[in-house]
């Protein structure tokens, strides 16, 4: 299986935390998993909440364990919701079906992780992440 490495999961972070920086986006949580969900790297500018990890972590959790991008996640919990109702039973309640959560694929197309950020609107934490996605040479699904 491929995997994310940790070199393209800190440029993921760095341009991720730049182009926040560009729109003049309030301070920013990213974390990169891996594609088994776990945890490959993640950075909480000054002056980001300390459960910003936790929002950031349920960002791209959900998109590992449900195979599904933020916006997709989000149009099913919008729906009748029962399926998002469930899954998030399911995980403990820690899945945060929003945009901020993106997988990432190579360049075959494979899952190969997840990247979630959070601190501004979920709409200006998914263009952040798909920028730290794309300067890493990797593709995102918001």
């Amino acid at each position: 299986m491929a995997e994310i490495s940790l070199t393209r999961a800190r440029t993921i972070i760095r341009h991720a935390l730049a182009k926040g920086a560009e729109m003049g986006l309030r301070p920013l949580a990213v974390v990169v998993l891996d594609a088994g969900g776990h945890v490959k790297a993640f950075e909480r500018q000054d002056g980001a909440s300390p459960g910003r990890f936790a929002i950031a972590h349920g960002k791209a959790h959900g998109c590992i364990m449900l195979g599904l991008a933020g916006r997709e996640q989000l149009a099913r919990a919008e729906g009748p919701g029962v399926f998002m109702q469930a899954m998030n039973g399911f995980f403990d309640g820690k899945l945060v079906p929003v945009p901020g959560g993106v997988l990432v694929r190579d360049r075959r197309g494979a899952v190969i992780g997840a990247v979630g950020v959070t601190g501004d609107s979920s709409d200006n934490d998914a263009t952040a992440a798909l920028a730290g996605i794309a300067a890493a040479g990797l593709t995102g699904e918001a």
